[in-house]
């Protein structure tokens, strides 16, 4: 008797798991059918504004810009890079803040400048990960959440600007979770600073586009240069969250189709239990009969 009470307990308690599962798996849907939209929104213009700041560095001539080039008066004596990893607040998202942590400690070991230098963090699981792997973290952002803001990201954007064109910081690389397709995520180290767009090959016998700069090229990239900074990070950060939504959109569907599993289990090993006990039962009264007749 006391067997069967205990699983139908550990067969209640599965159930409750499995409605709280399904349910934290309908939000993350939910969550990612809205943060896909976004980051699909603001894709187009980030590669539309890297793809016009290619062309114009690569047909205005020998143009130079600190953000390209580095500050006029070079770096400071103890500048070093400076790195970015983007995690989440909250668990229950399967390997998706494992997969980012481990990409930030091999980068940060290979790089033995980025090992000195700061180490800035986004989300409570990557502060954690990095105290308990002895890595001191520089500064922690709160302000982001689960719908970063452009106004936010570019407010860390142009911190970053300034600390580089003073000579502060040799670099700033990203790590985050960069999102590809709903079936593919990967870790990805990206660096923002210095901003060095790849040169465009002309193709044999191809044109070559003339354009006539008005203002001058100068006065285009650095309107340009800067806006491609800020949205490289924005898009970085919502690639982050659609990621962090899939991840745990997939870590709870796996966890509700393993409760159900485990409620059919349980289930079947109650039956056996049940009718061992009425067997059992049945067994005592035909003795009892026997030995009174």
């Amino acid at each position: 008797m006391a067997k069967t009470r205990e699983i139908k307990k550990r067969i209640k308690a599965v159930k409750n798991i499995q409605r709280i599962t399904r349910t934290m798996q309908m939000i993350a849907t939910s969550k990612f059918a809205k943060s896909q939209s976004r980051a699909e929104a603001t894709k187009p213009y980030t590669e539309g504004i890297f793809e016009l700041v290619q062309e114009l560095a690569a047909t205005a001539g020998n143009v130079s810009h600190p953000l390209i080039e580095g500050p006029v008066g070079g770096f400071k004596d103890d500048a070093k890079p400076l790195t970015l990893v983007i995690t989440s607040d909250r668990g229950l998202c399967g390997p998706y803040n494992g997969s980012i942590l481990r990409t930030a400690i091999k980068h940060l070991r290979a790089d033995k400048a980025a090992q000195g230098g700061p180490v800035e963090v986004v989300g409570k699981k990557g502060v954690a990960f990095m105290k308990f792997n002895g890595v001191q973290v520089t500064r922690h952002h709160t302000q982001f959440g689960d719908r970063p803001e452009f106004e936010d990201v570019q407010e860390l954007a142009e911190n970053y600007i300034e600390l580089f064109q003073a000579g502060r910081i040799t670099g700033v690389n990203l790590v985050y979770m960069r999102y590809i397709s709903v079936a593919k995520q990967a870790p990805s180290v990206v660096q923002l600073l210095p901003l060095k767009p790849p040169a465009i090959e002309a193709e044999a016998g191809g044109m070559t586009a003339q354009y006539e700069f008005s203002p001058d090229a100068e006065g285009l990239l650095a309107e340009l240069l800067p806006e491609t900074v800020k949205t490289t990070l924005f898009q970085a950060f919502n690639d982050a969250v659609v990621s962090e939504n899939i991840a745990r959109m997939v870590a709870m569907k796996s966890a509700t189709d393993n409760a159900g599993k485990m409620g059919k289990a349980l289930k079947r090993k109650f039956n056996r239990a049940r009718q061992a006990q009425i067997t059992t039962e049945l067994t005592e009264i035909v003795s009892g009969a026997a030995a009174l007749g």
